[in-house]
């Protein structure tokens, strides 16, 4: 229903006249963030990312500290741009002229109630009450009703969900050149650059459906990006991080986790944004399943053929992300060994084998676990859980991996975040990255070579960017089940 606090989607009455307003997201993931924005400007839609983390004292006054971290970060979000716009266009300002993008997950995590609070919270300023909030949800995968035209809205998807997978691409892009990088602040200034063009491609060609021109910049990116990295550089352990998608992938929130442990010597591969989105419509397609079996099982035909129509809209909407994304992945593989994404069923299978978990308790538990498996499997040397303090579906997975992992001597290390700088962090960061060059059978010159030591002979040359570390992936894959 739109009303002038909430728009619950897809059903929002007679549509909201959405091109007149500006729509604010915030910035969980940085490339995501603004590869969305610019998919939504494509079709006709004002949109802006929001400065991240510059109004957390406002986030932190408004809200009690029993609310996960995300929220107090978003919520300083949203009311240092209020105060920031009101001070630049003064009487002009009008919060009606502006539409929160607050997305919402049924289920035990606090993340569904984000937009019902700072909607409290919006409404207990003067004025703020006709600030809308868009909450789209993940139990119709997300889908945005009436807010665009309809003969846009399946378009829009479309193009929206290529904007993750390239998004996702970016960043593996650069944590796989950044730690290799000739001079430091190479790899960061040109995916940087990269991020700005890519966005100028998607609003000129996303809502044209032109993809192959997304394709070729992307590409294009790639190629180039093969002249940042020093091929003398012995390769590094592999260090996966899963947890949180708001926490391991906003870098703020996290205190820059990725290149601190980069620091100390590692190449890491984050979770993917791609993963929770298709996770969503897998679970979708999951449960419409169960209902369809339960009501066959009682005759219940109404309800059974309106399982069977949520069977055939997850279906096709897992369907097509899965085979948007092999197509990306396979084109951009054949450029640069970057690990990509594996089916959420498959996930699934590998919890079902080791007997861990079960996708029927739902939440980010059952990716973090299914992914920390397959990390084992994939050779990686060393696995990061990173979550707010006190997540419940975060410390489930440490809970539950920690004998798993204790049992192939892989090194683990869980991260939970809040506001606070915790004075203890870098050393265990520092000691998780020996345990990791440990299990990595690194040489000496390795571990040389992590505190910053020139080295002498780097051997030879490697040609091609899939032997930057000097391993494939399915190399790594082939280690670890001789090692395991």
């Amino acid at each position: 229903m739109t009303n002038n606090k909430v728009i619950s989607l897809p059903s929002s009455g007679n549509g909201t006249p959405l091109r007149k307003k500006t729509l604010l997201i915030p910035e969980m993931n940085l490339t995501g963030a603004h590869l969305l924005a610019a998919t939504f400007r494509s079709f006709g839609i004002r949109a802006r990312v929001m400065d991240t983390c510059k109004g957390l004292d406002l986030g932190k006054e408004y809200t009690s500290g029993k609310e996960c971290y995300p929220c107090q970060v978003t919520m300083g979000d949203i009311l240092h741009f209020i105060e920031r716009e009101r001070e630049d266009l003064g009487d002009s300002f009008n919060p009606g002229d502006y539409i929160y993008f607050m997305p919402e997950a049924e289920g035990p995590c606090r993340f569904g109630m984000y937009n019902k609070y700072q909607r409290m919270v919006l409404d207990s300023f003067a004025g703020l009450k006709d600030l809308q909030i868009m909450s789209p949800t993940n139990s119709d995968a997300y889908s945005l009703g009436d807010i665009l035209e309809a003969h846009q809205e399946q378009d829009f998807r479309k193009t929206a969900y290529l904007s993750m997978v390239v998004a996702d691409i970016l960043d593996r892009l650069l944590w796989k050149t950044r730690p290799y990088e000739r001079e430091s602040g190479m790899a960061d200034a040109f995916v940087k650059r990269s991020r700005r063009s890519m966005a100028d491609t998607f609003e000129i060609y996303g809502r044209k459906k032109r993809s192959t021109e997304i394709m070729e910049k992307l590409a294009e990116i790639v190629r180039a990006s093969k002249s940042i990295v020093d091929p003398t550089i012995p390769p590094k352990p592999l260090v996966g991080i899963v947890g949180e998608i708001y926490l391991r992938m906003h870098e703020h929130a996290n205190q820059d986790l990725v290149r601190v442990l980069e620091k100390h010597g590692a190449e890491v591969v984050n979770a993917s944004l791609c993963e929770w989105v298709n996770y969503v419509s897998y679970d979708g397609l999951r449960l419409a399943k169960k209902e369809f079996l339960l009501s066959l099982k009682q005759m219940q035909w109404e309800p059974m053929i309106a399982s069977l129509k949520k069977i055939i809209g997850f279906g096709g909407d897992l369907l097509y992300k899965e085979f948007r994304q092999k197509k990306v992945y396979r084109r951009i593989r054949g450029l640069i060994d970057i690990p990509e994404d594996h089916k959420v069923s498959h996930l699934e299978r590998s919890l079902k084998e080791t007997d861990l978990f079960s996708f029927d308790l739902a939440t980010e538990a059952c990716l973090s676990i299914a992914s920390i498996v397959e990390f084992a499997r994939g050779g990686y040397s060393g696995v990061v859980n990173v979550y707010p303090f006190t997540c419940m579906p975060s410390m489930t997975t440490s809970a539950i991996v920690k004998p798993f992992l204790r049992e192939l001597r892989m090194p683990y290390l869980d991260v939970p975040c809040d506001s606070t700088i915790q004075p203890g962090r870098e050393a265990a960061i520092r000691t998780f990255m020996y345990q990791a060059y440990q299990r990595e059978g690194s040489s000496q010159e390795h571990l040389a070579w992590s505190m910053g030591q020139k080295r002498e002979d780097a051997g030879m040359r490697r040609n091609g960017e899939t032997e930057i570390r000097g391993q494939t992936t399915d190399d790594r894959r082939r280690k670890a089940e001789d090692r395991n």
